[in-house]
């Protein structure tokens, strides 16, 4: 029985394999830190000028709540409460979601929903953006696998071999996301489905 079912699974992994096509030789591995997106934050270069900025978790505990923030000046305070919406929403409730406030001309700005966070960063200027962005699209990093791990940079894009996921049975699909540097637009192509369970239990390779 035990060789029947390893069998299956070797037999699983080389139909799912024949489906997707290989990520060219010019894609590099993207970092294993990056597969967290609360990592990714420090890497972001507002497109305005703002005086201070913070990502924050909706948790009542202040310094529980903040992911990072930059350097805030001396005189500056926020007080402002949380909003009751943000980006990358998991739950209801405490530590659901996400968002930025900022200091714009002496005066604060929420940032709070996926729109407002592309708005946020605008111009893509490094990787970590870039995924930024892609995950606000519902792609996301999956390092164990190049084919949800892979990208390369230009001048005008940034293309990224990211994953995309379903429950029941356990589904990862491999997309090729292409995001213009300049506008922020994202297009995507689906590179094949390269790992399915044969139940709704089976963890994830």
């Amino acid at each position: 029985m035990k060789i029947f079912t390893t069998a299956f699974f070797l037999l699983s992994g080389l139909i799912f394999s024949q489906t997707t096509k290989a990520v060219p030789d010019d894609f590099q591995k993207i970092p294993l830190v990056f597969d967290t997106t609360d990592y990714l934050y420090p890497f972001i270069v507002p497109d305005k000028k703002i005086d201070y900025w913070s990502v924050l978790r909706n948790n009542i505990d202040v310094d529980e709540a903040i992911i990072y923030e930059s350097q805030m000046p001396e005189f500056m305070t926020i007080n402002d409460p949380a909003p009751e919406k943000g980006f990358f929403q998991k739950c209801l409730g405490e530590n659901c979601f996400s968002y930025i406030i900022a200091c714009e001309n002496g005066k604060s700005k929420y940032f709070s929903s996926e729109q407002q966070l592309r708005e946020f960063i605008g111009f893509i200027d490094n990787l970590p953006e870039a995924i930024l962005v892609a995950e606000t699209y519902g792609y996301k990093v999956y390092t164990n696998n190049k084919l949800a791990s892979s990208y390369k940079i230009d001048a005008n894009f940034i293309y990224l071999y990211l994953s995309k996921t379903k429950n029941c049975p356990l589904t990862k699909e491999s997309f090729l996301v292409k995001i213009n540097r300049k506008t922020g637009k994202l297009e995507s192509n689906s590179n094949g489905i390269y790992f399915k369970s044969d139940d709704c239990s089976k963890p994830a390779l």
